[in-house]
């Protein structure tokens, strides 16, 4: 359930309800929003009196949340999540694209792929340092060297970076080296993983799994979120269908449910989910129609010679045209890049 208290209640009054939740051994979560605060309980209700809460001085009402995401749906926070991250701010009316190679190869390939995606606009660098692979023998990233290339380009570029952690071993180690932590497609459903990336500071891009609904990736980000970490961004990356044509089928309605569900930003993988480079620009100009808070590409100086994931890497030159292309769109729906 969610208390929302009145516009003129004090922070001591908001307080004593927060303590009167944890007393009870529930879990409280403070959410501040431009007029009101709103309280939201988490845990076992049944033997709850509902309504000794409302005899509590500055408590306006209480509405019981019915959907199973509690802290991620927009009942318990009507308005967006902007997360702020050294002046990048994602989920607000600016729509950021993060971009770079799948691969940290090595730092002469990373660098000369940020220095073009910053130049055309970027504000985040993509890049993954531990690769999950479908074949054990196929390049798996060159772990902590490729955590330190991600960091020191990032300094010397001025960009925020982000890469993937794929072992609960590795979150404090991954945490440590990049702004913004990433989870796959395929751990989406790790809860273990989830948790322990709910306990650390930097914000977390959630992928959609290949075959999880819009309600278990929610229920995801609500593992996440229970732990402390309320900086979730959600990815929609193509879900696994009938059609061949495509690796993905990117499921572009998954935006504005999402939105309508969720007060969490939404960005879109445009490269895994079609998996050709040629599909990469028209997918980013219609998610970025269709509302997404950003996007998320692979970008490659030379991918015919990438270590993974080539087809799907476009070039520096492509990723500039589309960036002034995706601008048009942005004002057109009254937001910007």
């Amino acid at each position: 359930m969610i208390i929302i208290m009145k516009k003129e209640a004090t922070e001591d009054q908001v307080t004593k309800v927060y303590f009167k939740i944890k007393n009870l051994g529930l879990t409280a979560q403070i959410s501040k929003g431009e007029e009101r605060s709103i309280v939201g309980v988490i845990g076992d209700l049944r033997k709850v009196d509902k309504e000794s809460f409302k005899m509590l001085p500055g408590v306006e009402k209480i509405i019981s949340i019915l959907k199973p995401y509690k802290l991620a749906s927009r009942e318990f926070k009507p308005h967006d999540t902007v997360i702020d991250v050294k002046g990048v701010k994602i989920g607000g009316n600016e729509i950021v694209v993060m971009a770079g190679p799948c691969a940290i190869e090595n730092e002469e390939i990373l660098l000369d792929a940020a220095k073009k995606v910053k130049a055309a606009g970027a504000k985040i660098l993509r890049g993954s340092a531990y690769k999950p692979r479908t074949s054990p023998y196929a390049f798996q990233g060159l772990g902590e060297e490729g955590l330190k290339i991600m960091k020191k380009v990032g300094k010397k570029t001025g960009l925020v970076t982000e890469t993937e952690v794929m072992d609960v071993r590795n979150v404090e180690l991954v945490s440590n080296y990049v702004d913004i932590v990433r989870i796959g497609t395929r751990n989406m459903q790790n809860f273990d993983l989830l948790k322990e990336v709910g306990k650390i500071k930097n914000p977390i891009i959630l992928k959609r799994g290949m075959s999880a609904t819009i309600e278990e990736l929610l229920m995801s980000a609500e593992y996440i979120m229970s732990e402390g970490n309320h900086n979730v961004i959600l990815c929609e990356r193509g879900i696994r269908t009938f059609e061949t044509s495509t690796r993905n089928t990117l499921d572009l309605s998954a935006i504005p449910v999402l939105k309508e569900l969720s007060h969490l930003p939404v960005i879109v993988d445009p490269s895994h989910s079609s998996g050709k480079r040629n599909l990469v620009l028209p997918m980013s100009r219609a998610a970025i129609a269709a509302g997404a808070d950003g996007l998320i590409i692979e970008v490659h100086p030379k991918p015919e010679e990438a270590l993974c994931d080539g087809p799907q890497q476009i070039l520096p030159d492509q990723f500039s045209k589309l960036m002034k292309e995706l601008n048009q769109i942005a004002k057109a729906i009254g937001r910007k890049i």
